[in-house]
């Protein structure tokens, strides 16, 4: 098994040595690291450059023509990889030594095994603990890992992510199916959603990756108090909703070309009806908090909001906010 590790960078000095490092120091190390470059403007070139040249694997450096943002990135350095399995790999984070050896572990696990992810411990800019892991944050406990292993995992990524780009692999013969990744998506969820609905998933519920967190990330995570909860409630305005259902649109076009791989028959509808749920909340935000009345009760009746959201918290929001 052939292990390649596409790694996207982007002005990203200040963190990149710690990462790059922890890929070297790999117990299993990897065949290859695929690297793609958005035109970053400080040292990162400089880092990746130093690296490459004592790497004891193979490291093959592309930078942009023009900055692409992070999902066109991804979506090229993935196709750039030549390996049996993909990790998908931040520059800020740091790996734990035994990551590559644990999912490759976990690949062998069980036949046609398509996407490995785990936990990942939550540290702060200079990698001291938080005390937090991503899971317990999302929640992601037992029981729906449990449902995600039994092939069930695509009616819980219908109402959220639980696959951190920075801690998953997937097999490479699935990119086929997943590229190109469309603009309306993050890349980790589409591979997650695509990749659940026709092949086996295996987790490793420990950490095996430092997420860092920082202030100069795209995305990270952080414990959310009620009032932060709800200012980020009241940024999903009209414009949230409608890229979330164009998002769900597509993924239902792209599951109906598998239709006969997918484990869950009612997979498509279910995505429509995902899709559908978001369209609602976009115009429930161009008009009065009195308007949406009648929608949101509508959709609580229809236990849309437990189904493809977080329940009586989602409904509140739609109503009041």
């Amino acid at each position: 098994m052939r292990l390649s590790v596409a790694l996207c960078t982007y002005n990203g000095a200040a963190h990149l040595r710690a990462q790059l490092d922890s890929i070297a120091g790999q117990t299993r190390p990897p065949d290859e690291l695929v690297v793609r470059d958005d035109r970053s403007s400080d040292a990162t070139p400089a880092v990746l450059g130093a690296f490459a040249a004592a790497a004891p694997f193979p490291v093959r450096i592309a930078v942009n023509e023009v900055n692409l943002g992070s999902t066109r990135n991804f979506e090229g350095a993935i196709a750039a990889c030549s390996g049996d399995v993909i990790f998908l790999c931040d520059q800020d984070d740091v790996w734990h030594p035994q990551k590559l050896a644990r999912f490759e572990a976990a690949f062998r696990s069980a036949p046609g095994v398509g996407l490995v992810a785990s936990d990942l411990e939550v540290v702060g800019p200079d990698l001291a603990p938080t005390g937090l892991r991503m899971w317990e944050s999302l929640p992601f406990g037992p029981e729906l890992q449990a449902e995600v292993e039994a092939g069930r995992g695509c009616r819980l990524l219908l109402r959220y992510n639980v696959v951190t780009g920075a801690a998953a692999a997937f097999r490479a013969d699935l990119r086929d199916i997943v590229l190109p990744i469309p603009n309306c998506w993050v890349h980790d969820g589409w591979i997650a959603f695509l990749t659940a609905a026709i092949a086996p998933v295996r987790l490793v519920r420990e950490p095996l990756t430092n997420y860092r967190q920082h202030s100069e990330q795209q995305i990270g995570t952080k414990p959310l108090s009620l009032s932060r909860q709800i200012a980020f409630a009241r940024r999903r305005d009209a414009a949230y909703f409608d890229r979330l259902a164009e998002g769900f649109e597509a993924a239902a076009v792209r599951l109906a070309g598998i239709k006969d791989r997918l484990y869950d028959p009612l997979l498509i509808e279910l995505t429509l009806r995902r899709a559908a749920h978001a369209r609602v909340q976009q115009h429930m935000r161009t008009g009065s908090r009195v308007a949406r009345v009648g929608p949101s009760v509508r959709e609580l009746v229809r236990g849309n909001y437990h189904r493809f959201g977080h329940g009586l918290k989602a409904f509140a929001a739609d109503l009041l906010l």
